[in-house]
């Protein structure tokens, strides 16, 4: 009992920022369109938004083990929410910065959460380390529950109800506020080891210049998340054209990544047992 309500006081925080984060998927080329920017001003604000990811990733590890798990989650609530009210501005450079804001956010989404967690479960609670992979494959499902429903959400708001490609982005706002009340409300503060960020980059690169296969296994992951950015960029504006509902694409697409992920399961697990190499 005392696990489940520690697994609850995760999920309603974490639960809202990831809702809050696909909601945002589907309308925004739509959006930028709309605002009548050319298709190369658009790929600027998608390689901000990715390069500000890339950047702030380099040294989240780092401001997050200094600021503390639960402050970085709720200056995630609160630089997300920024970054969707800044998606009511008609100006570039509003558009570029939230963009900004964007990329410092998905940083912290896919890093500060998780920490938090592993801290808690481990330092704190003392509960049994295999009890961590229960808790993040049940957060795994209701990922992908979430995010086909979303895509549903997000196209009854922009076109079912004709509040536009902005709609979505403002319904994340309360979701994204929800998660942080929540993480302020329910959580306690939990640090990392403090370590200078030149040093934690040394070691990483150290490792990966030394471990020919975490060179490769980089390599093919840069490759494979070049394609998925690629996708992810191109996808809008091939489809636009012949009147497709972008919500409910995307909540296809999400689908069938669910069905992926479950199918490696079964591939993986007995009777088959068929190996990722």
């Amino acid at each position: 009992p005392a696990f489940r309500r520690f697994q609850r006081s995760f999920y309603g925080v974490y639960l809202p920022a990831l809702a809050g984060d696909w909601l945002q998927g589907p309308f925004l080329y739509r959006l930028y369109r709309h605002y009548r920017f050319l298709e190369g001003q658009i790929a600027v604000l998608y390689v901000c938004g990715l390069a500000a990811s890339v950047l702030f990733g380099l040294v989240s590890s780092s401001l997050i083990d200094r600021l503390g798990r639960k402050k970085s989650c709720v200056l995630f609530s609160l630089t997300y929410s920024l970054c969707c009210l800044m998606k009511l501005s008609r100006d570039y450079l509003v558009l570029a910065v939230g963009r900004v804001l964007g990329g410092l956010s998905t940083a912290l989404l896919f890093s500060a959460f998780e920490a938090w967690y592993v801290h808690e479960h481990l330092e704190r609670y003392d509960f049994p380390a295999e009890w961590v992979t229960v808790t993040f494959s049940r957060v795994a499902f209701w990922n992908n529950v979430i995010a086909v429903g979303a895509g549903g959400v997000a196209e009854l708001l922009a076109e079912g109800l004709g509040l536009g490609p902005v709609a979505p982005f403002m319904a994340s706002i309360p979701l994204l506020v929800l998660s942080g009340v929540f993480a302020v409300k329910n959580w306690d503060e939990n640090y990392g080891e403090k370590r200078a960020f030149s040093k934690t980059c040394g070691d990483g690169l150290r490792r990966l210049l030394s471990d020919r296969r975490v060179l490769l296994l980089g390599t093919v992951q840069a490759l494979f998340e070049s394609v998925i950015y690629i996708f992810i960029f191109l996808w809008t504006p091939v489809l636009d054209p012949h009147g497709a509902p972008l919500g409910i694409v995307f909540a296809a697409f999400m689908a069938a990544s669910a069905l992926g992920s479950a199918l490696y399961r079964l591939a993986v697990s007995a009777p088959y047992r068929l190996q990722p190499g």
